[in-house]
Formats: structure tokens, sequence, C-alpha cells
């Protein structure tokens, strides 16, 4: 499958007081051991996120539409792999199931699968490619959101799902309408589920990890600036190097879910549930040579 990789340009730092949120406790949650599940883990930002968790000590469930790899130095009866498709509900149900059964309960679940083409004026897409660029984006995550939730509410103990999204979400990228339209549809979602579940112990984030170099990113800095006129602020970044690492983005991910940091560590986009967490949140840049953070401080992916 696809992996959905960082997609935004560097622009300033939004500073916010408001702590993330009451979380789940990482001890709590049974710390390493834990069972996470990771769709579009087949390369890019999902597979270094499964090695992350992997050396972290969490089993995992992965799931793409290219059967993933096992995460170097596993335990193979740590790790579940299978080839799917995100907009099929009952594989992904069928998925799940398979999970708990071998491993146990899911602590963590990762929307991580997606697409950013087709990439152009919408009105030069083909209509086929956006239906599909939306039923992987947001259907994807509706299936994953909905079969996590319903695993959530079936067994004590809470949980915690995360979505990878994007600062494209809010700013219109030229270009990118359906990518811009997807990204804003699964934070919507994340806001309107986490409110939905939060008695149930569900945790929900939309996470935003940031400028990551992956495949994904490459497209982008391949594609045309009739079809894309932003493209030479990812070119730029590309040669900065101002990026963060899939296993900076696994260690945040997990302190903004479990951990104790306070405002700061994920900077909060202004939406929040009635106790004061966030949901749609971003990770904080990671520390480059020298100390010295990302030039202009990436906001969203």
């Amino acid at each position: 499958m696809d992996q959905l990789t960082s997609a935004d340009a560097p622009e300033p730092v939004e500073e916010s007081g408001r702590a993330v949120g009451a979380r789940l406790s990482w001890a709590g949650a049974a710390g390493a051991g834990m069972v996470a599940v990771i769709t579009g883990a087949s390369r890019g930002l999902g597979a270094g996120m499964a090695q992350r968790l992997a050396q972290r000590g969490l089993r995992l469930g992965l799931c793409a539409r290219a059967m993933p790899p096992r995460p170097a130095g596993t335990d193979p009866a740590a790790v579940v792999v299978a080839e799917l498709d995100v907009t099929d509900p009952e594989a992904v149900d069928a998925f799940a199931a398979t999970v708990v059964e071998r491993l146990g309960p899911i602590g963590l679940w990762i929307n991580n699968a997606g697409v950013l083409g087709p990439i152009g004026p919408l009105v030069e897409a083909d209509p086929a490619e956006v239906a599909r660029h939306l039923a992987v984006n947001v259907l994807g995550v509706v299936h994953g959101t909905r079969t996590y939730a319903r695993h959530v509410r079936s067994r004590p103990g809470g949980g915690v799902l995360v979505t990878i999204t994007s600062g494209a979400a809010r700013t219109p990228y030229e270009g990118w309408a359906p990518y811009c339209a997807s990204k804003a549809a699964v934070d919507q979602l994340s806001r309107v589920v986490a409110a939905e579940e939060r008695g149930s112990g569900l945790r929900v984030l939309a996470l935003a990890p940031g400028l990551v170099d992956t495949d994904m990113q490459a497209l982008i800095r391949s594609t045309e600036e009739r079809r894309f006129p932003a493209v030479e602020r990812f070119r730029a970044a590309k040669a900065r190097g101002a990026f963060n690492s899939p296993a900076w983005v696994a260690d945040q991910l997990l302190e903004l879910a479990f951990g104790t940091a306070g405002a700061g560590q994920g900077l909060p986009d202004g939406s929040a549930l009635p106790d004061g967490s966030a949901v749609v949140v971003r990770i904080p840049d990671e520390p480059r040579r020298g100390g010295a953070g990302t030039e202009g401080s990436g906001r969203h992916r």
C-alpha cells in the first residue's frame, strides 16, 4: 500500500500553552509487550515506525496492499503481517480479529495508509483516481477507526487510536485538492470520534509527523511546477535535509499517546475535547546536528 509520507513545507510554529491532554499511562498500557497495529506498513513511514516500535518491545500487527516485511530482529511469533486493502471493511475487521487471537488485545492502532495522487488541477483529474484517493485516505481511516473503536468497547483497558494527518488539512495547496480534502476530513473525523468514544476509554489523535523523506516526498519533488506550484519548497527542504526520521516520529507518537509530557511536546491546533485534551496535534521537530531544529520549524506534515 502506498505509504502516507510527510507532505508539508516548513512553516512557523504556532505555540500553545495547552497540554496535549490526559493519556493512558505507558505502564498501564503494558508498555513493552503492548500490541500495536500499523496500516500501510510495507514501506516508508509505516515500515520505519514498525521497526522502531519493535525495538521498543511492542508486538505488531502490520498490513498493507503489498505484504509488509517483518522488522529486523523480531520474533516471528510477535508480529502478524497481512496483505489487505484498507478500503475493504471486512478485511480490516478480519485482520484485527487475527491480531487479537494471536497477540492479544490491541493497545495502539495507527491509521497510516494513504496516497497522495492525483496531483494537478482538479479540473484535469480523472474522477476514478479521485474516487480511489478518497476511498483510501478517508474510507480507509473510517474502517480502521470503526474496527478499533469496536474492539476497545469490547474489553476493559482503553486504547489509543492515531491517524497520520497533514498540514494540508489546513493549507490549500494548489494541485492537491483531493489530498487536502481527505486530510481535512480525517482531522474532523478524529475530533468527532474522540468526543463519541471518550466514555469508552479510547483516546484519539490525528498526528502530523512533520517532513519525513520517503517515496511520497520523492514523488512530490519530481512533480512539474505547473501541476504543483509549491514544489520548490519541498526541493529546498530536501537540500537542507530538513526531515524527521521515522524513529523520531514513532518515539514522539508513543510519548504523546502514553507519556507524561505537557505543552510543547505536541502542539495542538486549537481543537480540544471538553476536558481540554487536544485531538489534532503535530510532533516537535527532530533536533539536527549542532542542536538546531528544522529551519522554519515544520508545522504539520
